[in-house]
């Protein structure tokens, strides 16, 4: 339960930094640098890193959500808030809402999960009446 109440609350975190950076965020050209395919290659476990610089000309490499057609080499716009770009980077936008959308089913998925588990322990401590 605390597993993925903890999941839950990180994504939902992201996601509402996500959708603060789309609406006020600048937004610079960048690209896959590369793609990691989780240990046991599962085909179904893979990271996304991209690169962009900063309207100062900081190097900024951050991992984002991204759809299963992004390799290495794609180009991107990201958008930041340039007052923690690392932080606060992504490449959800125009064309590409899959970190937006996964985000989402990855809140919901765990915040049912975790009151499933609550209300499983609930009824195990308390009874069913």
């Amino acid at each position: 339960m605390g597993l993925f109440g903890a999941l839950s609350w990180k994504y939902a975190r992201r996601l509402v930094t996500v959708t603060r950076v789309l609406r006020r965020g600048v937004r610079a050209e960048g690209e896959c640098v590369r793609v990691e395919t989780e240990p046991y290659h599962r085909s179904d476990a893979r990271r996304h890193f991209f690169a962009f610089r900063a309207a100062d000309g900081t190097p900024v490499e951050f991992e984002d959500l991204a759809g299963w057609s992004t390799t290495e080499g794609t180009r991107v716009t990201v958008t930041y808030d340039p007052r923690d770009p690392q932080g606060t980077a992504t490449v959800a936008g125009r064309g590409s809402w899959s970190p937006v959308l996964q985000s989402l089913a990855l809140v919901a998925g765990c915040g049912m999960a975790a009151l499933g588990f609550a209300v499983l322990l609930y009824v195990e401590i308390f009874g069913s009446g």
